[in-house]
């Protein structure tokens, strides 16, 4: 039977061998290596998604408040309906249905 001669694995064996060697350290073993790198995408992923909500609820707050602080009787308003409060001398009556929730008037 006849041995295969390779020579080229027999002259860069040593390279072949080092670069394997590498690979292997680079993807399991470094500091930042390749499994820590697709966490970290999967987390800056989620992050952006997050800053995308908060962003959105912040432009929600921002136009609520130029609505509230645009007149008295908006600001008197919406401190009634959110917050619940009263002038002196006044009673509230809170509705609540079944499952404990205060009930709104939809407009």
């Amino acid at each position: 039977m006849k041995k295969i001669d390779v020579p080229f694995l027999k002259k860069y064996r040593f390279y072949l061998i080092s670069a394997l060697i590498m690979v292997i350290w680079l993807t399991f073993f470094d500091r930042s290596n390749l499994l820590k790198q697709f966490d970290m995408a999967l987390e800056l992923r989620q992050m952006q998604k997050q800053k995308e909500f908060f962003e959105k609820e912040l432009a929600d707050v921002k136009k609520e408040e130029a609505e509230v602080l645009g007149s008295m009787a908006s600001l008197e308003k919406y401190g009634r309906e959110k917050y619940l409060m009263k002038k002196e001398g006044e009673t509230v009556f809170v509705l609540v249905d079944e499952n404990e929730q205060i009930l709104k008037e939809e407009k």
